[in-house]
């Protein structure tokens, strides 16, 4: 495993209250108060705490970030952009059948910018908030085994909230549960891998229709 320890001096107490704040109140907050289109301005500003809280966790080394790529899964990569492209078309043919492939019919050249800058955008900065951070400076308040990832796919998709969308809920828990065992085995290259994988095949296919913050309406 790459990480699952906490190298945090934090008291206990405090790490829980300050997990709570970040992984439960903030998409709260996000979901019930924040104009969708400020999205991405919320998503800085997390990965900026983020980075700052693992600043100042002690025993993060931030090499880790840029090593594993030689353990790079290549059958998981494979797996999931194909698991993503047939779940995608099963949800679309049955629920919206004239967003399947949307963009690439209509707008292709807007996929590429996706594809460009989603890992980058969007990915990136999720990864760092839900694995490094999660797993590192949280550890030793985390549950052991499979526990602690089934958490974690619990708190990713509860940081979709702001979508209202259970069709989102749910396939940001499976996708969250495999970016972290990947963490755990692979290194942070894999998860990140894994991610932008599956977010730029979601697009493709037209899940943009519940993944765009442009379309999310509040049911209250």
């Amino acid at each position: 495993m790459v990480a699952g320890a906490s190298g945090s001096l934090a008291p206990r107490r405090w790490l829980q209250v300050e997990f709570a704040a970040l992984y439960v109140g903030a998409p709260l907050a996000i979901a019930l108060f924040l104009p969708p289109d400020q999205l991405f301005t919320a998503l800085a500003v997390f990965s900026l705490a983020g980075m700052a809280l693992l600043w100042i966790t002690g025993g993060f080394r931030w090499r880790v970030l840029v090593r594993g790529w030689r353990r790079m899964p290549w059958q998981e990569l494979a797996g999931i952009a194909l698991a993503t492209l047939a779940a995608g078309w099963l949800i679309l043919a049955w629920m919206r059948p004239e967003a399947l492939f949307s963009i690439p019919r209509n707008r292709p050249e807007f996929l590429l910018v996706i594809w460009t800058f989603y890992p980058i955008l969007s990915a990136l900065p999720q990864e760092l908030i839900f694995r490094p951070l999660f797993f590192h400076r949280y550890g030793a308040i985390l549950p052991q085994g499979r526990a602690a990832i089934a958490l974690n796919a619990a708190t990713f998709s509860f940081a979709h909230l702001m979508y209202w969308s259970w069709i989102v809920a749910i396939m940001t828990f499976v996708g969250g549960w495999f970016f972290a065992r990947a963490y755990l085995r692979h290194g942070f290259p894999a998860a990140w891998a894994l991610h932008a994988v599956a977010g730029n095949v979601l697009f493709a296919v037209g899940m943009g229709v519940y993944f765009y913050s442009g379309n999310v309406v509040r049911p209250f």
